[in-house]
């Protein structure tokens, strides 16, 4: 946004520090005002409505960006509409786009099994299995430390995830073990894994992504995943364990149980298992039907 005014910008940057959010947050909503404004040609403050809603338009039915990048941009409009300019959004309203129902890919158990087999490189063996078992983002595991590993009680601490919130979530007894043969090999100065000749830095996102990605083509894995796949493997495993969906919204950090919710599509349940309560109640009558 460097053809900004300075004093649009701090404001816009203020704003959002003062209401919390993070600094990855607050670069991105910076980021999208700065492309708009540059593929308009105009200040950020002078984007009318109509001529912001163009500019989505473009974004969506040409570029075929993604709904979420989308949504990115009119928060950041509306933070600098409402909030910086102190102008009433009714006047600058945008609906947001529809989300397509896209159901998320999934790994199955064995599939799970082949990916951490075939990972033979000890740190990435550590950042699948914990990701996995935990079901982590790819941001809580970067910024994770030796400090969130909590072997007393057998949980993972999550230190200001998605929506700066703390959580705890479970800590495999496997993957404890591995951490630990992990770390009296690397000793980590501050990150749990850090980047490699870079003590104390963290690793970048897009290392994980080539970790997954790599290790999945080795195991013979055809589907297209992500990183995030292994979060979305890990609840749908829990769900088909019997885990209550409520315990399992805890663990990922979902503020809301609709988020969760989404995993009873993907979970493998044998309906024939499945009886009656009322089979498992004493009931009797007579023969007779009286």
């Amino acid at each position: 946004m460097e053809n900004q005014p300075t004093s649009c910008l701090g404001l816009f940057r203020r704003e959002m520090e003062i209401r919390n959010y993070s600094p990855r947050s607050v670069k991105i909503y910076a980021d999208q005002l700065g492309a708009m404004s540059a593929r308009l040609k105009l200040p950020a403050d002078q984007i009318a409505p109509d001529v912001f809603k163009g500019y989505l338009h473009v974004l969506i039915s040409e570029e075929k960006r993604s709904v979420s990048l989308i949504n990115q941009a009119i928060s950041a409009y509306k933070i600098l509409q409402v909030d910086v300019l102190k102008r009433p959004w009714e006047d600058f309203k945008v609906k947001r786009p529809r989300r397509d129902k896209k159901l998320p890919v999934v790994l199955s158990l064995h599939e799970v099994e082949r990916l951490l087999s075939v990972t033979r490189n000890i740190k990435h063996k550590a950042i699948l299995m914990l990701a996995y078992s935990a079901g982590l983002r790819k941001s809580e595991v970067l910024s994770i430390t030796p400090a969130c590993i909590d072997s007393g009680r057998m949980q993972v601490r999550v230190v200001q995830g998605k929506g700066r919130k703390d959580r705890y979530s479970i800590l495999s007894a496997k993957t404890l073990d591995l951490l630990r043969v992990y770390y009296k090999m690397v000793r980590p100065k501050h990150f749990l894994f850090e980047s490699w000749g870079n003590s104390g830095k963290a690793l970048s996102g897009r290392s994980l992504d080539h970790i997954v990605k790599d290790n999945a083509r080795k195991a013979g894995i055809k589907k297209d995943i992500s990183f995030h796949t292994l979060r979305h493997s890990f609840a749908t495993h829990l769900l088909e364990r019997g885990i209550n969906l409520r315990l399992i919204q805890q663990y990922l950090g979902h503020s809301s149980m609709h988020t969760t919710m989404v995993y009873l599509h993907l979970t493998n349940i044998d309906t024939l298992s499945v009886t009656s309560p009322v089979d498992e109640m004493e009931i009797s009558w007579n023969a007779d039907g009286r």
